[in-house]
This record gives C-alpha cells, sequence and structure tokens, in this order.
C-alpha cells in the first residue's frame, strides 16, 4: 500500500487527525459523532487510505452525501454504497438527516488537482456557474439556506419547512411551490440529481438536497443574505419573476 499523509477533519469547531489503517468513521454514533439525530445512521461515511489516496466512502443505506472542492466549481453527489477519492487539499461535505442539514471539512496535505471557480468564454465575458437564477427564485434558495449559510463555521443547521420559507419571503403556499418547482426543474435540467422523483415518486428532501447543492457549488453565499434583509426592510411584495 502506497504511504498517504494523515487527514485533519474539521466539524463545530473540533478538529479530528485522520491516520491511515482502521477506517475513520463518522455518523450518530462513530469515532467523529455527528449528533444523536435518531434520523443519523450510526455510521454513515467513513474515511480510508486505499491505493495511495484517501477515499469517501458512503455506508449507510439511506442518506446521500454532497462533496464539493474549496471553490464550489466541482461537485459530486455520494448515494448510499458509493466511493469517492478525494483529491483536491479542501473538501467540503454537507448532508441531511431529517430536517437538518450538517457539514464537516476535510484538510489534505496534498492537492491531486487544482480547480478554479471562474471560466472565460469566447465572448470574453466571466461565467461563475452553468446555471443562472431569476431574483425571486434566489430570494426562494436564499431562505431555505439562510440557517446553514449563516453559522459561522461548519456545524448543523436546520432547513424551514416550505411554510416556514413561505413565511419570511412573504410569499403564499402557492407562489412558493411553483417557484420551488421552477428552481428545482431548472437544475434537474442540468443535471442535479436528487430534485425529482422517479415516475410515481415525490421528491420529498428535494428542499434539503437543493440547499446542498445551492451551497456546496456557490450558487448561494452568506453574502446574498443581504437580499433576504433588504425585502424585510422594504416589504415583501408578491414575485413577478
Amino acid at each position: 500500500m502506497l504511504a498517504v499523509r494523515p487527514l485533519r477533519v474539521e466539524y463545530c469547531g473540533e478538529w479530528y487527525t485522520v491516520e491511515a489503517g482502521a477506517p475513520f468513521t463518522i455518523g450518530r454514533d462513530s469515532d467523529l459523532t455527528i449528533d444523536e439525530n435518531p434520523y443519523l445512521h450510526r455510521t454513515f461515511l467513513t474515511l480510508s487510505a486505499e491505493y495511495g489516496l484517501w477515499w469517501l466512502s458512503n455506508v449507510g443505506q439511506l442518506l446521500s452525501a454532497t462533496v464539493s472542492d474549496a471553490t464550489g466549481s466541482v461537485q459530486a453527489w455520494v448515494a448510499p454504497g458509493a466511493k469517492l477519492p478525494l483529491v483536491f487539499q479542501t473538501v467540503h461535505v454537507m448532508f441531511s438527516a431529517g430536517a437538518t442539514t450538517y457539514d464537516f471539512t476535510v484538510h489534505a496535505e496534498e492537492d491531486f488537482y487544482n480547480t478554479s471557480l471562474t471560466a472565460t468564454p469566447a465572448d470574453g465575458g466571466t461565467t461563475v456557474m452553468p446555471v443562472s437564477l431569476t431574483t425571486t427564485q434566489r430570494l426562494l434558495v436564499l431562505a431555505l439556506a439562510e440557517h446553514v449559510l449563516a453559522q459561522p463555521a461548519a456545524g448543523r443547521a436546520t432547513v424551514p419547512s416550505s411554510a416556514e420559507a413561505a413565511a419570511r419571503l412573504g410569499w403564499s403556499m402557492t407562489t412558493f411551490n411553483r417557484k420551488l418547482d421552477n428552481v428545482c426543474e431548472k437544475l434537474d435540467r442540468i443535471g442535479v440529481d436528487g430534485l425529482r422523483g422517479g415516475r410515481g415518486r415525490l421528491a420529498t428532501n428535494r428542499r434539503a438536497r437543493l440547499v446542498e447543492y445551492a451551497v456546496a457549488t456557490r450558487l448561494v453565499t452568506a453574502a446574498d443574505l443581504a437580499l433576504l434583509d433588504r425585502l424585510a426592510e422594504d416589504g415583501a411584495s408578491p414575485p413577478s419573476s
């Protein structure tokens, strides 16, 4: 086995050192105990060294994790049974269990690949993300991601219910659900997993998945929260776009 250097994991202001050898477990009752949330697997994720690389494995049966690099320009969805090599120096991991979203950061000494947040198209402009949101779509995502974005460090936050998010925006439930459908369909068209159910099934966890994707890819950031404050100051009005 090729030697690999230790990892450091940051969660809720605490740091954990991960050495090669036995897998480092993450879950409700693990080496890194995330929370006592009954919706969280006792062991959900593992970090292990194989073939000269560190790997993140999903050993749970129900939950999935969203993984991104430090810039948010590379993002992957790790479903139950899947494993992913950690090739970036900084990796952010987000997942939801019940109404709570958790995130932690993995720091490595080695960086196999580098990524850039922006790309320059032929017309000389700059593009950051492969999808653009209307003003009201951005507000909807911010209302759902507000608690996650507002936390000062990686840890845990709740994702509001549709009713709570609609009230935050001053929208009716009909308007909120229509906008949520539009955002999920837009992202589904560019290949984002987990926002729509299969035939005859509903994507019951799509709000949490939307938050994970939007935060992981920097589709919305903490700086955007000022838009919600401005909306509250101006007085919410029915969205027109």
